[in-house]
């Protein structure tokens, strides 16, 4: 296969809404590129991006897939993105490795739900949009309601290029205002006969093309200064200012079709390989290290994976931008994160899971690779004299779903979490992690779509069973007044036996405390506590009632016992113990004796120190649109909710609260039902609080079951 270099290549991510055409136009693109002689449909489970079992099964895309097509003697990489929000880590992944995004939206349904998810992945990763107007040959196609939408939700920015003589059935023609003619794609496919624009067109042409015009010179002074000189522009002054205009974001222009048909693809690619920037012209990459990278060949080799999917038969495909360089077969460069050479064994163009290996590789292509040693999405791999060189990573959304997961045979937990592992190796989105505390393996991921397609890989793939169940709550326990109690252990069963007293007194923690009046501290020792409070361990033993080389062990004892709470079996936290008398046994006392002493003592005296439970509060920020701020509000205060905050963003609403995580498990759920899948939120831990009386009352009514169980 022909070698491109830099400036014959274009790198777009296809995004978009679910069920927007993007496979469908990916598929038409390959095709007039002349890479396959027939094209497949997602209905008939045969497109070259969708070849992924799940996919097929499903007739969604649920990966990203890699293919490219030829036009013009051009390259154009095709990133062909999911459409559904729970698998926005391949969108923001796909989008920080091209160059450009072109966002097909459906002509029947206008902006949807994941269409303003898919802009906010672009907007974040600062990448020029172009709109590819799709299915404009449906009944209900809308060309102006929908340039309207798309006005309202992302800016006057958005800019027409084309517009539909006519849709629905038979739509084959639209008029071009950088060209001012009218292309009929009489047989669909293929390049358009060039006509000249109707006469009851052509007053609605001339007053968008004089539109096009001034906003095609506003990004440069020459052809604001030429405009002003002759009134217009030519063609390819026109798509000259397109092309700043677009690089830098000052303009989203809009083309139309029908990708099913083929109508307007063609006009795409040209569009895509005459106005929007190569490698070559794009801002430059900068490196974690400050090193900028101008996607040069001249630039010592440098290489990002942004993407790695497991497929059977192969392994691991890992795919990657080169933004520096030449990268070549059997070449050794270094993975800056462990330090460690890896060969490039195999470079592969590909096509969804058609594959063919090429020598060598320019900067600003991308690539696929097989056959790594440990290569990670977001590693980086570069030449020797720059190992330093590590671009910086994708930035993943965090995950809004939690679930606790477990094998179905408990014999299969270990292997469960070595292919969980494994799975975040390849999707950064899923996190797995064994609580202790919880006792629970917990998988945070975005979304119940996520978990499914999760599942679907351990069912189908793994052979693996497995079970969820709502992740349980982790609260604390602390006291809010002080308690006494003392505690005898003792223990005879013949020969030496076991005796240990303690007397101990709790008292709460907090900032600006003071020392007891009534009783000398002759040690004092400050723990910060893994599960975050503090522990206040004071020794106030006079006389010699319990020798000091006891301490240690009633210190253990009293941190077993915060360990699993006396309340609900959780973690108690803020607690100044402190040890005033006791008695020992020349013979029968031991570490031991004194140990469960100590735990016993301080469970008694935990009781009555007037016992709380805290529960975890999280900051939640919620992005509504305007018309969804009720629906939203009315939910969160009736899930104890205290909203804090309310401001415009972005075109949306933004809501901050303080909320228990209790209340948040499946928000993610509730919110995307309430909204139509428009709003979206992020939470962070802020503090522990003090739980209402009714809810504490039912806490440890539940635990006294279960221990009783």
């Amino acid at each position: 296969m022909k070698i491109f270099q830099t400036e014959d290549i274009r790198n777009v991510a296809l995004i978009g809404a679910a069920k927007s055409g993007k496979t469908t136009l990916a598929e038409n693109m390959v095709f007039e590129g002349k890479l396959i002689n027939r094209k497949g449909t997602t209905e008939g489970k045969n497109t070259v991006s969708d070849y992924r079992p799940i996919e097929t099964e499903r007739g969604i895309s649920v990966n990203a897939s890699l293919l490219h097509t030829i036009y013009n003697d051009k390259k154009i990489n095709i990133l062909d993105t999911p459409g559904f929000s729970d698998f926005s880590g391949d969108i923001v992944a796909c989008l920080t490795a091209a160059d450009m995004a072109v966002f097909t939206v459906n002509a029947q349904s206008g902006v949807e739900a994941t269409s303003e998810n898919a802009w906010k992945y672009a907007t974040k990763t600062n990448k020029p949009v172009v709109f590819f107007m799709n299915q404009l040959d449906h009944s209900n196609a809308n060309f102006d309601d929908t340039i309207r939408q798309l006005k309202e939700y992302f800016g006057d920015k958005v800019t027409p290029v084309q517009f539909p003589v006519a849709t629905g059935e038979g739509f084959n023609s639209v008029i071009d205002l950088i060209t001012m003619k009218m292309l009929v794609f009489k047989n669909g496919n293929g390049a358009p006969e060039v006509q000249d624009i109707p006469a009851n067109l052509a007053d609605k042409a001339e007053e968008m093309h004089e539109q096009l015009i001034e906003q095609a010179a506003a990004g440069d002074d020459s052809l604001m200064e030429k405009f002003f000189e002759e009134g217009t522009l030519s063609a390819e002054d026109m798509e000259k200012g397109l092309h700043l205009g677009i690089i830098n974001r000052e303009m989203f222009p809009v083309l139309c079709g029908a990708a099913k048909s083929g109508v307007g693809v063609t006009r795409l690619l040209e569009f895509l390989i005459n106005a929007c920037p190569s490698p070559a012209h794009v801002h430059a990459t900068k490196a974690a290290n400050g090193t900028e990278f101008h996607n040069s060949t001249e630039e010592a080799p440098a290489m990002f994976f942004f993407k790695i999917s497991n497929e059977q038969n192969v392994g691991d495909v890992a795919m990657a931008r080169i933004y520096g360089g030449t990268i070549a077969e059997s070449q050794d460069l270094v993975n800056p994160r462990t330090g460690n050479k890896e060969r490039i064994s195999q470079l592969l163009v590909s096509n969804g899971k058609t594959r063919e290996r090429v020598e060598k590789a320019c900067a600003g292509d991308i690539i696929s690779t097989i056959k790594l040693k440990d290569v990670r999405v977001n590693d980086s791999l570069v030449d020797a004299k720059i190992s330093d060189t590590a671009f910086e990573g994708v930035p993943f959304p965090s995950p809004i779903f939690s679930t606790a997961i477990k094998a179905v045979n408990s014999q299969e937990d270990e292997k469960l979490g070595g292919i969980l592992a494994d799975y975040h190796k390849i999707d950064p989105t899923v996190i797995t992690s064994m609580s202790r505390e919880l006792k629970q393996n917990i998988l945070q991921c975005q979304g119940e779509y996520h978990l499914n397609t999760i599942k679907w890989y351990l069912d189908n793939v793994h052979k693996i069973a497995v079970e969820f169940a709502a992740p349980k709550v982790p609260y604390r326990e602390t006291i809010t007044k002080t308690a006494n109690a003392d505690y005898r252990h003792k223990k005879q069963s013949g020969g030496s036996g076991q005796f240990g007293e303690v007397h101990m007194r709790l008292a709460p923690y907090y900032e600006g405390y003071t020392d007891p009046s009534d009783l000398q501290v002759r040690g004092k020792d400050e723990y910060d506590l893994p599960w975050g409070g503090k522990l206040i361990f004071c020794n106030c033993i006079v006389g010699g009632s319990i020798d000091a080389r006891f301490m240690p062990a009633i210190l253990k004892g009293v941190m077993q016992r915060m360990e699993q709470g006396p309340l609900t079996g959780c973690y108690a936290r803020d607690v100044r113990v402190i040890v005033y008398d006791g008695k020992m046994h020349p013979v029968d006392s031991n570490e031991l004796s004194f140990m469960l002493a100590g735990r016993n003592a301080f469970s008694a005296a935990f009781r009555e120190a007037g016992p709380k439970i805290l529960e975890p509060i999280y900051d939640v920020e919620v992005f509504v649109p305007s018309d969804k701020m009720g629906d939203v509000m009315s939910d969160l205060q009736g899930r104890r909710a205290m909203i804090t905050g309310m401001q415009s963003e972005n075109g949306y609403e933004k809501l901050t609260c303080k909320a228990p995580l209790k209340e948040m498990s499946s928000y993610s759920t509730a919110l995307s039902s309430l909204t139509g899948g428009r709003a979206s939120f992020i939470t962070k831990f802020a503090s522990y609080e003090l739980v209402p009386g009714d809810v504490q009352q039912k806490l440890v009514a539940e635990y006294k079951g279960t221990e009783e169980d």
